[in-house]
């Protein structure tokens, strides 16, 4: 039932045969309604004839006059119906089933007639046509009688009746070839998508790179270039896991591969001096640290990359939190003279959760300090709109080049190596910085120039929404 094929085959189906169908009860019901209206037509001329022929013989006060009966007759066989003439006193003095001659019609259409309306009547549930017409003098001076006539019209019953059954050889015949036909065109509209079925059934971790050869309806192709796309999004996911194992292992393992050499090293040696000990274990913990440092950075970046359920959200005054951060982190600045700047354009008031968005704005001006040069600055502002509040940290240090700028939130990217093991950098600040822009929300931009300085701006919504409540809306 909720197959596509047997959808659109039901669907075909009815449209091919639903209108055939309709226009044939349609035909016949108008042939019916113009053989009737034909009959009505026909009787009222006869009627009308007949009328005054009876006038004109003075039928009525007369015993007989057989030239009228004649015609009566011929009229009744012709149309099949019974004629009744009936005098001003509502006596029937002409019954050509003879059965109530001499009695009185009182019927409704009778007594209507007597008050001069002429009636024609179409009874469908009997198949009786009834008409009543007045019989006056020549000069319209006085009703005489009326002329009933009751026709039956079983003949055009019988002729409908005859249409509606080749009418219905019809429909099954039509029924037949739609059903041939919508299974036919149903097959040709679903087979894109099952070579489509086909080529994702062979997708195997082994080829996500193999694209899906689809050709057809426009719809099908659409949909095989979502679904390479979508492959193309889980190859670049795959390769950036293994890279990220593999740059894990690479950095769990070389704090403890430089303990080990270090070790060795005052193993290897006898009669070491008491400095050089200390040295060694100097190194040792300083290494060790490190190896504590990647593993709880490590350990943020998975809390983060959970979900934003963990989100402790609260309206906060922004200015504060910065002003709390740059607090902790001025003598670190002061050690390398470097000036920190605060400018706030107006009080930021904002949804967010005041632990993660604090290591966004320590985690940005940390490495401005940290990547700059003596006597340097650090300018931080703060600003914001009807929707939105805007963070910038800017410095005058050594800059990003520009080719690598995309990259630098990757996890474990360093742009110097070298400079970063000195300054005791991991590799995934900013990895986590952009993870709770992110779950914020919000977005992050890096602008910088070789030498000159960087800029890292962050654009977070002063309201929270999250996405159920969103989904909903």
């Amino acid at each position: 039932m909720r197959s596509m094929r047997f959808l659109l085959t039901i669907l075909l189906i009815l449209m091919t045969f639903l209108p055939l169908w309709g226009g044939g009860q349609f035909v016949v019901s108008v042939l019916r309604d113009e053989a009737i209206e034909e009959r009505m037509s026909e009787l009222q001329d006869q009627a009308t004839i007949l009328r005054n022929h009876i006038v004109s013989t003075g039928y009525i006060n007369a015993s007989g006059v057989a030239s009228v009966d004649a015609e009566i007759s011929m009229m009744t066989t012709s149309y099949n119906c019974r004629i009744e003439v009936i005098d001003s006193s509502l006596r029937i003095i002409k019954d050509t089933y003879i059965i109530d001659k001499s009695k009185i019609n009182i019927s409704e259409i009778v007594l209507r007639c007597m008050n001069g309306e002429n009636q024609i009547e179409y009874d469908r549930e009997q198949n009786v046509v009834e008409l009543t017409m007045g019989i006056s003098n020549r000069d319209n001076s006085g009703l005489l009688g009326i002329l009933y006539i009751s026709a039956e019209t079983q003949d055009v019953e019988s002729l409908v009746e005859s249409v509606k059954q080749k009418q219905a050889v019809f429909d099954v015949l039509v029924l037949v070839v739609a059903i041939g036909a919508a299974l036919y065109f149903s097959h040709l509209l679903i087979k894109p998508l099952k070579k489509l079925e086909q080529s994702i059934d062979l997708i195997t971790t082994d080829n996500l790179q193999e694209p899906i050869p689809v050709q057809g309806y426009y719809e099908a192709e659409q949909i095989a270039d979502a679904f390479n796309e979508m492959m193309e999004r889980i190859q670049k996911l795959e390769d950036s896991r293994q890279e990220f194992v593999s740059n894990v292992s690479h950095e769990l393992k070389t704090p403890i591969t430089s303990m080990k050499v270090l070790a060795d090293s005052l193993l290897m040696q006898e009669g070491i001096p008491e400095e050089m000990y200390k040295e060694f274990l100097t190194d040792i913990v300083t290494e060790i640290d490190r190896e504590n440092d990647i593993i709880t950075a490590l350990l943020a970046l998975v809390k983060m990359d959970k979900s934003a359920d963990a989100l402790n959200i609260t309206q906060k005054n922004i200015n504060d939190i910065v002003e709390t951060v740059l607090k902790r982190l001025r003598p670190i600045a002061a050690k390398k003279n470097i000036e920190l700047v605060f400018e706030s354009f107006r009080p930021v008031v904002a949804d967010v959760d005041e632990v993660k968005f604090s290591m966004v704005v320590n985690n940005l001006v940390e490495n401005a300090i940290k990547y700059n040069v003596l006597d340097g600055w650090v300018h931080i502002t703060l600003n914001a709109d009807h929707k939105y509040f805007y963070l910038k940290v800017s410095d005058s240090g050594i800059g990003i080049p520009e080719e690598v700028q995309d990259k630098v939130f990757d996890r474990f990217y360093r742009v110097d190596k070298a400079r970063a093991r000195e300054t005791g950098g991991t590799g995934l600040g900013l990895a986590i910085t952009r993870s709770a822009v992110l779950l914020h929300r919000g977005s992050i931009k890096v602008y910088s120039k070789e030498e000159e300085g960087t800029t890292f701006t962050v654009r977070i919504p002063l309201n929270y929404i999250d996405a159920d409540r969103r989904n909903a809306e």
